[in-house]
């Protein structure tokens, strides 16, 4: 009989506190292995920081997120089909003193890639640094650059690009704005091991919208959890030595309890735990008459007034009522008085329209999108904290996708390997 089939809901092998990336990944992981495992969520939907509401006829994922078609773990777990996925155009648009100039992906496009050096944004050299720069994160299999990694020198990001030969124009023009909009790291002091592992996933992979937007992609992970084994706003007091109390009361006990919230409740249920610092970022969602931009392209600003901006609903259309378009624009840090008034001049300039008009739909603010990830920062770490306690979560692995889904996977196995010692 199929493990899923005999599910007792009060009586789990497994615990999981959290149906973010991470406790979603953990939980399947674990339901595979013919565990039975109860997912408890706070709030009312699975996703965590990955989740779409939806608001007069527009989606609005919370904050501005792109879907990555090149990580592992993605192709492992997800229809990508059934997602519905709309892409990005393969490069990026960068407004200059000197006007937009397009930079593209040279895997997707190597004649308009090219085409930088004709434009005058680029030289030969910095074609050929970027190469250089580019070559092993490209051709590398995932766990031998892994392994390159951990035994290479650990920068930032910032000296990492200072070391590479590229010139001062290349990086203030292009680099630094787009990485700064990746890591929500004006500084650039994100890890060099970081930015090698999302500069490969940029080189092979595509970004990506799903139709329904971002919250579609947890979504169909909890859709393959047997039946009861989610319960949704249902919070986590206190974890004791028997299983877990419930905030409304009750308690489900268990032998193994996996914390996969983000670090803030994780460090409240397990006292002893060490948080990392968090990057805030704040989306403007604007709406208006006809799109500033004719085209599904991520824009960037040499001047970083803002990290970057994008008509989302020329990317997928559902994500704006008939009639309407819908422009997310993210800064780094909360929405202060102010705020949003500079970020619409500055869109004024760089879209070449008029914002005036625009209708703020909303201001999303998540106080801890990423972690810093500063260097010393391990690209792993282990899961098990105490018997038959784990935790997980991109807070213990790298800020992305990829690095949710991996923790819980990891997790996974630890408690499976636990188990039959």
């Amino acid at each position: 009989m199929p493990a899923h089939s005999r599910y007792h809901p009060d009586h789990p092998d497994v615990i999981v506190i959290g149906a973010g990336l991470a406790g979603l990944a953990c939980a399947r992981d674990l339901t595979d292995a013919g565990l039975e495992v109860a997912v408890l969520e706070a709030s009312d939907e699975v996703g965590g920081r990955m989740r779409t509401d939806r608001r007069d006829g527009f989606l609005l994922d919370r904050g501005f997120q792109v879907f990555n078609t090149a990580y592992p773990q993605v192709a492992r777990r997800l229809d990508l089909r059934s997602l519905r996925l709309h892409p990005f155009t393969s490069g990026v648009l960068v407004h200059t003193l000197e006007g937009r100039v397009r930079w593209d992906n040279p895997t997707r496009s190597p004649r308009r890639a090219a085409g930088a050096l004709t434009s005058g944004a680029a030289d030969a050299r910095d074609l050929l640094a970027l190469g250089r720069l580019s070559a092993r994160d490209m051709l590398l299999s995932g766990p031998t650059l892994h392994r390159a990694l951990r035994r290479s020198p650990e920068r930032t990001t910032r000296e990492e690009l200072e070391r590479s030969g590229l010139s001062d124009r290349l990086v203030s023009e292009l680099l630094h704005p787009f990485l700064a909009g990746v890591f929500l790291d004006d500084e650039l002091t994100t890890t060099s091991r970081m930015f090698h592992l999302v500069w490969r996933s940029f080189l092979r992979g595509h970004l990506t919208l799903p139709a329904r937007g971002i919250g579609a992609v947890p979504r169909q992970l909890a859709d393959g959890l047997p039946t009861g084994s989610l319960r949704l706003e249902c919070p986590v007091s206190e974890i004791t030595e028997e299983g877990v109390t419930l905030s409304a009361g009750g308690r489900i006990a268990a032998s193994t309890v996996v914390v996969a919230t983000d670090a803030g409740t994780a460090a409240r249920l397990l006292p002893d735990l060490a948080v990392p610092a968090f990057r805030t970022v704040t989306t403007y969602y604007h709406a208006a008459s006809r799109p500033p931009l004719r085209e599904p392209t991520l824009l960037l600003d040499s001047a970083r007034r803002f990290l970057n901006t994008a008509v989302l609903s020329q990317v997928a259309p559902a994500y704006a009522p008939p009639g309407y378009s819908l422009i997310a624009t993210s800064v780094v840090g909360d929405d202060v008085p102010g705020r949003e008034a500079a970020v619409r001049a500055a869109l004024a300039e760089v879209y070449g329209a008029d914002t005036a008009d625009w209708d703020l739909v909303d201001a999303r603010t998540v106080p801890a999108a990423l972690p810093a990830m500063t260097p010393p920062w391990p690209l792993s770490r282990p899961t098990r904290l105490a018997e038959g306690r784990y935790i997980c979560g991109d807070h213990r692995a790298t800020g992305s996708v990829q690095g949710a889904l991996a923790s819980g996977a990891r997790a996974a196995r630890e408690v499976i390997h636990a188990r039959i010692r």
